[in-house]
């Protein structure tokens, strides 16, 4: 496993880079982090944190920061993809509160030829699980061609 900077293998800009950093990955998985202040994109004065739906970007984005490290590791680009859907998305906090430390964790569960995959994916805070999900994900061969066809 090599030491990358989150800027470096998610496919955004600030201040859409929501996760601090990558903290781990092998083939099939992946752990970042996100601590939760009142410079977090999504923050709530209201609410004193940021609200739980904003866990699928941070899933989305692990996955991303995922497939960016294994794409260095082989001397590649870290190309887009997109979220394509969530599924039995459950949570047991409706928000992520100020000063938390995140950990969200993804991991593999089926990947096809075309770039269509599904994770699992956890976010916990010390250990105990606050959001669950699957999370559908596609990156095609050529993402910038598979734009220009949508259009």
């Amino acid at each position: 496993m090599n030491n990358y900077n989150i800027e470096q293998v998610v496919p955004h800009s600030a201040p859409m880079i929501l996760l601090n950093k990558l903290i781990a990955y092998e083939q099939n998985s992946a752990t970042c982090e996100v601590t939760i202040s009142p410079s977090s994109a999504f923050y709530s004065d209201d609410l004193q944190g940021v609200p739980s739906y904003i866990g699928t970007e941070y899933m989305a984005q692990a996955i991303a920061a995922y497939a960016g490290a294994l794409a260095k590791d082989q001397g590649e680009a870290v190309k887009i993809g997109f979220l394509i859907g969530t599924r039995k998305y459950q949570t047991q906090t409706p928000v992520f509160k100020l000063g938390s430390v995140l950990q969200v964790t993804v991991a593999k569960l089926y990947q096809e030829d075309s770039g269509l995959s599904v994770f699992e994916c956890c976010i916990k805070n010390n250990n105990t699980a606050l959001c669950d999900a699957k999370i559908n994900v596609f990156q095609p061969h050529d993402p910038l061609q598979f734009i220009r066809e949508q259009q």
